[in-house]
């Protein structure tokens, strides 16, 4: 800890953190989770345990006169057998809503998974911490925007001036869920996956569930998004039922059902948008499974292959192609009676128009670039004028 500042410590408390929908007290500190205790202890999912631990769009949000502000944290970051060490996360700071900062995390934990088997072991580490010098001496709204790949149990925070909870500004809540393409995947920083990008240009306090590998219609995350306070609601769905080969048809649609179904018990009247897949060509036409192409991980790549056979989706397997169709007639089904219901197609997210500017480096999931253009066009047909989440 440096000492050229008169540090204060606040402890950390539930009321600071943004995004997040519970709070485990560790031997450390603070964990932020995504998804609420009685969602987790029925998941017996080790994937979607990591996925919901990592705090995509979670956020520390204090009011403070302070120019320098320390957070301690313990990581737990994730690497590959046989690859080079991922990059470390970074912590994006705002200042009044503005960009003011980015920092990585240092020491903490490393799972190390091994693509042949899944199989994962840890390394133990230290403690670390981020620093952030030089903010403006006034009174100010502080974002600290954590890692969206990083589990981060927060340890301590301490700043040169007192810290107090934002007072409520007023701002809509977005309740999204979807799958890794949604948790960020390959996205730069933490305000940089495409969640963050449209929640930040349509001005409203993001929840983001979306969570890697695992946007697979459980009705624990149906009911942690029923007892969630929102303005908003989107539900992005499909890529994961087909590169883990979930699902039939015949048991698809009725899941669907029941997933809004759920929400609207908790939601009668806010808009929904149910968001269908973006393009991704191996499964356009191709059903699930999807595994690591083993000759790319030969080379040092990892590049995903379809697995299954184009001659299956007649005996009900899915293909995104079928899952669009799907999605877009059970909306038009029930718009009827539920004029709030929106559908929104991934295509004109995300396109093949746009696979040939902006390719996918793995074949599944978006770079940097590409979240800024699935943001970017995601505010564009939902959030301004005519869309179902524009302001009244």
């Amino acid at each position: 800890m440096h000492t050229e500042h008169d540090w204060i410590t606040t402890p950390l408390t539930a009321d600071l953190l943004r995004g997040a929908l519970d709070v485990e007290r560790t031997e450390h500190g603070l964990l932020p989770h995504r998804l609420p205790a009685r969602a987790r202890a029925q998941n017996t999912n080790a994937q979607l345990a990591m996925a919901e631990s990592q705090p995509s769009g979670v956020r520390l949000v204090f009011r403070t006169a302070a120019t320098a502000v320390e957070l301690d944290t313990l990581r737990t970051k994730r690497d590959y057998t046989g690859f080079p060490p991922r990059p470390d996360g970074l912590y994006d700071l705002l200042v009044d809503g503005v960009p003011a900062g980015q920092a990585s995390g240092t020491g903490g934990n490393v799972l190390t998974v091994d693509l042949a088997t899944w199989a994962g072991e840890v390394a133990y580490g230290p403690v670390g911490t981020v620093r952030f010098t030089g903010l403006p001496a006034r009174d100010k709204d502080v974002e600290i925007w954590l890692p969206h790949n990083e589990t981060t149990e927060l340890v301590a925070l301490r700043t040169d001036a007192p810290v107090a909870p934002v007072p409520d500004r007023d701002r809509r809540v977005w309740l999204h869920h979807g799958s890794s393409i949604s948790h960020g995947s390959d996205a730069a920083s933490p305000t940089a996956i495409w969640p963050a990008i449209a929640a930040l240009r349509g001005g409203v306090e993001l929840v983001n569930l979306g969570f890697g590998g695992s946007a697979m219609l459980d009705p624990f995350t149906a009911r942690a998004m029923r007892d969630t306070p929102a303005d908003l609601i989107s539900v992005k769905m499909g890529i994961n039922l087909v590169n883990q080969d979930a699902m039939r048809l015949r048991v698809f649609g009725p899941a669907v059902h029941g997933f809004l179904d759920t929400i609207r018990d908790g939601h009668p009247d806010t808009p929904l948008l149910l968001v269908s897949p973006i393009h991704c060509a191996i499964h356009e036409d191709t059903p699930g499974p999807t595994a690591p192409d083993i000759d790319e991980i030969g080379k040092g790549r990892l590049v995903f292959a379809p697995m299954g056979d184009p001659a299956e989706t007649a005996t009900g397997k899915l293909t995104l192609t079928v899952i669009r169709e799907e999605l877009s007639r059970i909306v038009e089904q029930r718009a009827a009676a539920d004029p709030n219901l929106h559908y929104l197609d991934g295509l004109d997210l995300y396109g093949p128009q746009d696979a040939a500017a902006l390719p996918l480096p793995d074949h599944v999931h978006p770079d940097a670039a590409t979240h800024h253009h699935i943001g970017d066009r995601f505010h564009e047909l939902a959030f301004t004028k005519g869309g179902p989440f524009a302001a009244a």
